[in-house]
């Protein structure tokens, strides 16, 4: 009895520990997922968090340069969680990966305050170089599901990238990118919304062509 008290001890004190230091982490969840409505669930249920401090851990070793060890932890936390994140990236605070599923984040990616992620994004590289060769993505950005950043490229600050968009050129602060490859629309200097509706994200190719198509539309009734 006295063993299983002790264990159990042991895993409050965990999760203690766990919600003092990410309270950031857990913060962003409630404040960015309205699914997130009780406490426990996030801690225990949320691949996202659980990458993140996997994450943390594995950066703080990969720092003070242990070998071999954070990439070791960082795999077992892809299979885990099904997130890949490079123990060599930096990660500002406020970090949030929503779902999760797919996500890759790589080793010289730098991301700043405030980031959420969707499912399926990719912060990679465009081929074999060396050095630093992943994009740096600024505060308050958004990447939608299935996005793609890639090569030593800068995403400003305030920024939102499409779903499925892929982005090979560096993106203005305050942007919004959307297509393949990605286009990129000024927002007039506003700041994007971390719960941004998806589905009106401005496009304005399209938008040119739905002019175009109206008025061929006017011309043929008159």
């Amino acid at each position: 009895m006295s063993i299983l008290l002790i264990i159990l001890a042991a895993i409050i004190l965990f999760w203690i520990i766990v919600a003092v230091v990410f309270r950031s982490e857990i913060k962003a969840t409630f404040d960015r997922d309205p699914a997130a409505t009780n406490y426990f669930e996030v801690l225990l249920t949320y691949a996202g968090l659980h990458a993140t401090i996997f994450y943390r851990i594995t950066h703080f070793l990969w720092k003070i340069k242990i070998p071999f060890l954070p990439r070791f932890i960082s795999q077992i936390a892809r299979w885990l969680t099904s997130i890949e994140i490079h123990p060599g990236a930096t990660i500002g605070k406020s970090f949030f990966i929503d779902h999760g599923t797919g996500v890759v984040i790589g080793e010289t990616t730098v991301i700043g305050d405030n980031v959420t992620l969707f499912q399926g994004v990719t912060l990679g590289g465009t081929g074999k170089e060396r050095g630093k060769r992943h994009p740096n993505i600024g505060n308050n950005v958004v990447i939608g599901t299935g996005g793609k950043v890639l090569g030593n490229i800068t995403v400003g600050d305030n920024s939102y990238v499409g779903a499925n968009a892929v982005v090979i050129k560096d993106v203005p602060h305050n942007s919004t990118v959307v297509g393949v490859p990605g286009r990129i629309t000024k927002q007039d200097g506003r700041r994007i919304d971390t719960q941004l509706d998806h589905i009106h994200t401005f496009d304005p190719i399209m938008q040119n062509i739905e002019a175009l198509r109206k008025r061929i539309d006017e011309l043929e009734n008159k």
